[in-house]
């Protein structure tokens, strides 16, 4: 897959932040496009996040797709089997790392990762001390199930 640049991110983070119309609309294009990933974001597996949290995730959810598809013309739909293969696949690496440092749990999926910049605006995302919008048990299942979305996207898009 093509490498999807920081500045592509920043363009669509502030264009799908900016305007809860183009919000509305990223949300029906994933949903339409990407059916298995929309179920995936709304299901009971993140009945831990606080409401805040869940808008967050949607949030960075769509700026991690609009960023891809503004590099990707047809990307392939992702299947659940997909999903939770690579979910799987996440939470046994970072159940490896011994740091209690969030930043350094991480560092294990920036070694092989094709599309570093995407993974890098998650890690700032979450760790925007900021907007205070993510809790500190919330953090580290948001990450790996972005991760887990964007490896069923660059995978199927070889």
């Amino acid at each position: 897959m093509k490498f999807i640049s920081e500045k592509i991110i920043d363009r669509v983070a502030e264009e799908i932040g900016g305007s809860e119309e183009a919000f509305n609309e990223a949300t029906v294009d994933l949903s339409m496009e990407q059916p298995n990933v929309a179920a995936y974001i709304f299901s009971d597996n993140f009945d831990l996040f606080t409401d805040a949290e869940k808008q967050y995730f949607l949030f960075l959810v769509l700026v991690v797709f609009k960023s891809i598809k503004n590099e990707v013309e047809n990307l392939p739909k992702t299947t659940a089997e997909a999903l939770g293969k690579y979910e799987e696949k996440n939470w046994e690496l970072i159940n490896e790392v011994t740091s209690k440092q969030f930043r350094d749990r991480l560092n294990i999926f920036f070694k092989k990762t094709p599309q570093e910049d995407l993974l890098a605006f998650i890690e700032d995302a979450l760790l925007d001390e900021e907007e205070e919008l993510i809790t500190k048990i919330g953090r580290e299942p948001m990450f790996v199930a972005l991760k887990s979305i964007i490896d069923s996207w660059c995978d199927s898009h070889q």
